[in-house]
């Protein structure tokens, strides 16, 4: 991968997470190198050696002093629709990642609490695709625009050191789109399921002369399981690399098209046990939907100037235009001071980005050192009108906003007589908002205005290898989170304008943790953790369409993230992972109009308390047949500040299994998978702070899926 973003996870940790895996468990990321035996038991596969792109360049991470988990290509892939991250990331721990069963408003996704009162889209946690940033300077991101299809891994960073990837304070997830194969290869697939759920996509690559290329082709479509939740997603991930002497170009070309994807919105607690499959009130009057068509192109550029030195560039720009029509009465919307129900956006997007490393000895040490400046800007034009009953009616907003990112960083590892690393880095951040008001009335003065938020963030982490089986580490660090446009749009005593006062939330993470290999066939790792944050930025009000927001508290995350996994003998693999998350806010505050009290101690919204995700699965080598079980545990989660509501705890397990037929030049598998095998009624995610009290979008019951896929090599 080449330029600048491409290095993501500033990590270490292992990753494999075999859980799930129904056939397989991932090769498990904290990889560092050790010793094969000369024989092993029959039908017990070491875990491979797996590295990680650290300290912004391939590390084995078991040394470093940073928790990152890597998802490998089989487990991506295998048994899989590959179109959400919910497929796959949960097995990660001290991530969630919640299907809303909505494509209009994207996954839920959050890192140790962090993200979780996200009502749409990302935030909190960065995202970054084949070094190219998916997610805007102000914080937020999309993951639809991920392609699982074509993607060779996924890596996730938590902890201290995700703040030196910039405006976010929860972690980073990177997604690495795969190499073209030594051999022209083209491969298709279909899956078919539950809801009217179907997907058929088509991948090409290979290899010629110094280059590789890969294309990915997908079409999905969904009934969806509740009322007036169709979408259709249609995308393209293409990826050409040449290498050039002592470098390489990369060239990637992402393009996204989901028209009129239908928006069920949230239910009341009385709407779920009356109809759990109902669309929520005013989605079908008002024919609530989001359109989105993106484009984007991107280029990284690496190159050694010697042995020792390396140079690397990307630069990547894109076009995102959005539609969407929200259910907000007419009577609100005729408000002298109402943007209205339908959101129409044309955003254009792009950045630079430029990096030196350098490695070498110093003190009876091995360094690796990083220097580099990033710069990343969208510019949108936004439009407001009147949702009438389903058809756009008058203007009633009219603006251009801007948000730009300056960085500068710098960042350090140095291994020390073996045993020891310190890994250390510095990020300066500059992001400016402007917003230019052309819809000018006399109830609706020049809203035009601008906002600078700067912040110089830092992490310094220790690891020492006490035996060359375990390594212990420790890390701390500090780092910010802006307002997002969303959060800002809004003045939260009810004039026009953007609510430039809100400040940015600062956090200070601290952790512990230790990275076990336990012979050539296991691994486990568990660290403990804590984030303190002021300036939280939490709901004021929501009311009308319209959500406000504000610095009003201080909070703390601290918990247990652990997992493990193995490859047994008789061709079994099992994996557990476990996170303990005590999310809280530590100053009580007033929200809400009228305002109602949200006390000291009470628990952040949207966080579960506890996550297991856990599984066994079982492979036959001769036959191509596997098979396996997963479970998931979920604590109950509170919807709101003052804790008066929440979703129960529930366990769900999901059933898998497939075969696999190979000949010289061909290849044929089918696959069959159960989820919520045990038809569990469960809350699968939460809109926090929902106005009207529609905080649950509950779950699929029993749904099965079977897919088949063939590839030949020319």
């Amino acid at each position: 991968m080449a330029a600048a973003a491409a290095a993501h996870a500033f990590a270490s940790s292992r990753r494999a997470f075999v859980a799930v895996s129904v056939a397989a468990v991932p090769a498990m990321a904290a990889g560092a190198a050790f010793a094969q035996p000369a024989a092993r038991p029959a039908g017990a596969a070491a875990l491979e050696e797996v590295v990680v792109t650290a300290t912004r360049v391939d590390e084995s991470g078991f040394e470093l002093p940073v928790s990152i988990d890597r998802v490998d290509r089989r487990a991506i892939r295998e048994d899989q629709p590959r179109v959400n991250l919910s497929e796959t990331l949960n097995r990660v721990p001290g991530v969630v990642v919640q299907n809303r069963q909505n494509y209009a408003q994207d996954l839920q996704v959050s890192s140790r609490g962090f993200g979780a009162r996200s009502t749409f889209g990302v935030r909190g946690v960065r995202l970054i695709a084949d070094g190219i940033p998916a997610t805007m300077p102000d914080g937020q991101g999309q993951t639809a625009t991920f392609s699982l299809g074509s993607a060779d891994r996924i890596e996730v960073l938590r902890g201290p050191f995700s703040s030196l990837y910039g405006n976010a304070a929860g972690g980073v997830i990177q997604i690495l789109t795969a190499d073209g194969p030594p051999r022209p290869t083209v491969s298709g697939g279909l899956i078919a399921g539950s809801y009217d759920t179907w997907k058929l996509a088509t991948e090409l690559g290979g290899t010629s002369g110094h280059g590789g290329y890969l294309a990915d082709l997908s079409h999905f479509e969904t009934g969806g399981y509740r009322d007036h939740s169709a979408a259709r997603r249609d995308h393209l991930n293409a990826k050409v690399k040449s290498r050039t002497g002592a470098g390489a170009v990369t060239l990637v070309v992402n393009s996204l098209d989901q028209p009129e994807a239908e928006d069920p919105l949230g239910l009341t607690a009385a709407q779920v046990v009356a109809d759990r499959r109902q669309a929520g009130t005013n989605a079908l009057a008002f024919n609530t939907r989001k359109s989105v068509t993106q484009t984007q192109l991107g280029v990284t550029w690496d190159h050694d100037l010697s042995a020792a030195e390396r140079i690397e560039a990307r630069a990547y720009g894109g076009d995102r235009q959005v539609t969407q029509y929200l259910a907000i009465p007419l009577l609100v919307q005729a408000g002298p001071r109402h943007s209205g129900g339908v959101v129409d956006l044309d955003r254009g997007y792009g950045g630079i980005g430029l990096r030196f490393t350098r490695t070498g000895g110093i003190a009876g040490g091995r360094y690796t050192a990083s220097v580099g400046v990033d710069h990343d800007r969208m510019d949108e034009h936004r439009v407001g009108l009147v949702n009438d009953l389903g058809v756009a009616g008058a203007v009633k907003r009219n603006e251009d906003n801007t948000v730009a990112s300056t960085d500068i960083y710098a960042q350090a590892q140095w291994r020390i007589g073996g045993r020891w690393t310190l890994l250390a880095g510095l990020r300066h951040s500059r992001v400016e908002f402007e917003s230019t008001d052309y819809f000018i009335t006399a109830a609706n003065p020049n809203d035009s205005g601008s906002r600078d938020y700067s912040r110089t963030s830092s992490a310094l982490g220790v690891s020492y290898e006490a035996i060359p089986a375990l390594s212990v580490y420790a890390s701390a660090g500090r780092g910010f989170e802006t307002p997002t446009f969303a959060e800002l749009a809004y003045r939260p005593d009810g004039a026009t304008g953007l609510n430039f006062a809100l400040q940015p939330a600062l956090s200070i993470h601290r952790e512990l943790g230790a990275k076990a290999r336990i012979g050539e066939r296991m691994r486990a790792n568990v660290v403990l953790f804590r984030a303190d944050v002021t300036d939280e930025i939490v709901v004021d009000r929501a009311a009308g369409g319209r959500t406000t927001y504000k610095n009003a508290s201080k909070t703390r995350r601290e918990g247990i993230e652990f997992e493990g996994d193995t490859r047994l003998g008789g061709g079994f693999e099992a994996g557990l992972a476990w996170t303990l998350l005590d999310a809280r806010f530590e100053q009580a505050f007033t929200s809400g109009a009228p305002p109602v009290a949200v006390r000291e101690g009470n628990r952040l919204p949207g966080v579960p308390p506890r996550v297991l995700h856990g599984g066994l699965a079982w492979r036959h080598a001769a036959t191509g047949f596997h098979a396996g079980v997963e479970g998931r545990h979920s604590g109950k989660i509170y919807v709101n500040d003052a804790n008066t509501a929440f979703a129960p705890a529930y366990t769900v397990w999901n059933l898998r299994a497939g075969f696999e037929q190979r000949g010289r030049d061909w290849r044929i598998s089918e696959f069959a998978r159960i989820d919520n095998v045990t038809g569990t009624r469960y809350i699968g995610s939460v809109i926090v702070s929902e106005a009207n009290a529609r905080y649950y979008e509950p779950a699929p019951t029993r749904n099965f899926l079977v897919g088949v896929q063939a590839s030949l090599r020319f």
